[in-house]
């Protein structure tokens, strides 16, 4: 496998995206609204209530949670401890939801895109491998989202801070269990989800129907992802969440091999959808 290759098909793809505002400016407006705006509207709305009766009943609720998450609540106040709860714990799918909903939108148009764009036959004739292209275009659809997740996850640690920290001792987020989570966990669910999309979007004949297909994907993703991050930020051992998290990486391997031993040409360009 020519590593040049595939980094030329991702930057390709990457380029065109770049050029593409009417597909960037919704994904950039997804992400602030998960990232920046609910959470900020929500913090600050707790913090101008203030200890009203309203926010120690939520502050009462948090004893539902594991012994080790209530354990690592901070705060002197209902107030506060309800923000820290609920920028630890309460935004955990961001981390998963954002990723697999901005990488999937791309990686269901990025092959049958090919064939909408007229410019499948250009890549039918190219040097690169049928593997270097499926891996290319994984890359492609793969960064965005991860990179989206990144920047947003930046911005809402330096948001949380700043409106919470001052109550709770000073800068607190990301917490260990937030690192594991973006580092660990969101990577394999990412790729194996993309495996399954290109497979998807190399096999329908419209991006509409790609994206429709691809649906189906990954809200059972989302799901299984969102249960497994939850379960990490409220206190799973060190041990299970290792496990699972390289259980997820081994799964996103094989996925990844398999995708790569079955498509072929003809089905990544169009020339025979089956």
């Amino acid at each position: 496998m020519n590593g040049h290759r595939i980094l030329t098909i991702m930057r390709t793809d990457l380029r065109q995206l770049l050029k593409s505002k009417d597909f960037l400016i919704p994904l950039a407006a997804l992400s602030a609204i998960f990232f920046v705006i609910l959470p900020m509207m929500l913090l600050l709305a707790i913090d101008a209530l203030g200890d009203v009766p309203t926010v120690q009943r939520i502050s009462e609720t948090l004893d539902v949670l594991p012994a080790k998450a209530q354990a690592a609540i901070q705060g002197s106040t209902p107030s506060a401890r309800t923000q820290y709860a609920l920028a630890v714990y309460l935004f955990a799918p961001l981390a998963v939801i954002v990723p697999l909903t901005i990488s999937t939108a791309i990686g269901a148009a990025t092959m049958v895109g090919e064939r909408e764009r007229g410019t499948g036959e250009f890549l039918a004739h190219s040097p690169a491998r049928t593997d270097e292209i499926y891996v290319g275009k994984l890359l492609a659809s793969f960064i965005p989202g991860y990179a989206a997740t990144f920047v947003g996850f930046g911005i809402y640690a330096v948001l949380v801070n700043s409106i919470v920290g001052p109550k709770v001792g000073g800068w607190f987020f990301p917490t260990n269990d937030w690192w594991v989570l973006m580092l660990w966990f969101v990577p394999p669910f990412l790729i194996f989800a993309m495996t399954l999309v290109l497979r998807l979007s190399a096999r329908v004949r419209s991006t509409i129907a790609a994206q429709q297909a691809s649906g189906l994907v990954t809200l059972p993703m989302i799901v299984l992802s969102y249960t497994q991050s939850t379960g990490t930020l409220f206190g799973a051992s060190a041990a299970s969440t290792f496990l699972i998290g390289l259980i997820a990486w081994i799964a996103a391997a094989i996925s990844l091999t398999s995708g790569m031993r079955a498509v072929r040409r003809s089905r990544l360009l169009g020339v025979a959808i089956s």
